[in-house]
């Protein structure tokens, strides 16, 4: 009988060791805990994180770009919510286990 990890699909495996890098900064698993399974603005994600809108915006563009997180525009303001329902279903467990929600 073969281990069923051989046949997981490294992309996906590959997306998901991304992913976890992407989310390994506690600055940025802060950031996940306040998204949640949300769309938040860039403005309410500062007040609530308690940092600067820079230091966010550098967070918030690097799991963009892993693709952790998506966004949105809105005139001036631009949202973020987490991109992937996989990624989600692991932040809703950390927020259950480590965000106190």
């Amino acid at each position: 009988m073969a281990n069923s990890i051989e046949h997981m699909d490294d992309p996906h495996i590959d997306q998901a060791s991304r992913a976890m890098k992407a989310m390994s900064h506690p600055l940025r698993l802060k950031i996940l805990c306040v998204l949640g399974d949300k769309e938040v603005s860039v403005q309410d994600i500062v007040e609530q994180v308690g940092t600067t809108q820079s230091n966010i915006s550098q967070h918030l563009a690097l799991m963009r770009e892993k693709g952790v997180l998506r966004t949105r525009k809105d005139a001036n303001r631009v949202y973020y919510r987490v991109g992937d329902l996989r990624t989600l279903e692991v932040i809703v467990m950390l927020r259950n286990v480590f965000c106190g929600f």
